[in-house]
């Protein structure tokens, strides 16, 4: 009989000919160590290499806290920034996705971990993810404390990965949002978007086939960037302005846009018997989002329900709060619109969207 197996190499099969190199691995760690250490902060404890992280609450400044955790990815955006070959950002999406749902629960974030998985370990490519990630922790204030790198020939194509994050953050425990006096009367302020963020990437993709174009082509509605470099403007972290919203006593709830838009996340942090009324024409929706719609031929309804269109994140204010609340959101950087109100309602939590032609947002 004959196999047809491939032999091994001479002195027996390693693991590296399997296809993973442990080396690599370890290089990579010392690599990224500069990076965590530059995200310290109060609380944090020991550093890289342990078998676990920890941190110190107490040292953080918490006297009755309660933990409030998140997980994510980034979606087929991974697929857009390994076609383009710019892996610098996306790092940062993969924060923003956690540490801006652990906010609009008046959870403070603490620490990051991240899962980075490849088909083959690339030092350069996976360092610039990393950074990335390093980056968003810097902007949402939170420590980067530990990860896993897998190489996984056979999972993934050679140049392919995935990611995934974890975050945990803590608020006192009577500073959880929403509050439980979020009602009729109350004021919607949207905070503007840097772009698509992290969410409707299948969808993009699409429409770049069919509008054929390529990513290293001028984006059709950014001068200056490539298709490319304008899809992967990194998602917004809100974390510092939110936060200091809450802490003047100003904030009484909060709704990250993400998948499903503003019809499928606002609902999330009202009570039942609660409608918000949201006006399409109280903000400027920027310029990919029109592209999208008009190259895509993408109904206005599948717009909103789909991306953020330009608005990605909401917050609830009292009415007499709303002056101060937007100059607080301005002098922490953010574009502030206010776009609606909420209204009495009945059953579950509904939203509206008025003044919505057919041609929206072309």
């Amino acid at each position: 009989m004959t196999s047809s197996t491939t032999p091994p190499p001479p002195g027996g099969l390693t693991y590296r000919a399997a296809g993973v190199d442990i080396d690599a691995g370890d290089a990579l760690v010392e690599a990224i160590k500069p990076l965590a250490r530059s995200t310290g902060r109060r609380g944090t404890m020991g550093g890289l290499g342990g078998f676990g992280a920890l941190f110190d609450l107490k040292a953080a400044g918490f006297a009755d806290p309660v933990l409030v955790s998140a997980t994510d990815g980034v979606g087929t955006k991974l697929r857009v920034a390994l076609d383009a070959g710019r892996h610098d950002t996306v790092g940062i999406d993969l924060v923003a996705m956690c540490v801006n749902d652990l906010v609009v629960q008046g959870a403070e974030p603490l620490f990051f971990l991240d899962y980075f998985a490849t088909g083959q370990l690339r030092l350069d490519q996976a360092r610039a993810v990393i950074g990335g990630i390093a980056e968003g922790c810097r902007q949402a204030g939170c420590a980067l404390v530990g990860g896993e790198t897998a190489e996984m020939p056979g999972m993934y194509a050679a140049e392919d990965y995935d990611l995934a994050g974890f975050a945990v953050g803590a608020a006192e425990r009577g500073d959880l949002l929403p509050k439980p006096d979020v009602g009729a009367g109350d004021v919607l302020l949207g905070l503007a978007s840097t772009g698509v963020h992290s969410n409707g990437f299948s969808l993009v993709r699409r429409v770049v086939e069919a509008g054929r174009a390529g990513l290293d082509e001028a984006a059709p509605f950014a001068a200056g960037q490539s298709l490319g470099e304008a899809l992967l403007a990194p998602t917004r972290i809100y974390v510092k302005s939110l936060l200091a919203l809450h802490r003047a006593g100003l904030l009484k709830a909060a709704a990250h846009i993400t998948g499903g838009g503003l019809p499928g996340n606002l609902p999330r942090v009202l009570p039942a018997g609660i409608a918000a009324v949201v006006d399409a024409g109280a903000w400027t929706v920027p310029p990919v989002f029109s592209w999208l719609a008009r190259t895509g031929d993408v109904a206005p309804e599948e717009m909103l329900r789909v991306f953020n269109c330009g608005i990605g994140m909401v917050v609830v204010v009292a009415p007499a709060a709303v002056a101060q609340a937007t100059a607080l959101l301005e002098g922490a950087g953010e574009t502030v619109f206010r776009i609606g109100r909420l209204e009495a309602g009945s059953g579950e939590a509904q939203v509206r969207i008025d003044n919505l032609p057919a041609s929206w947002p072309r």
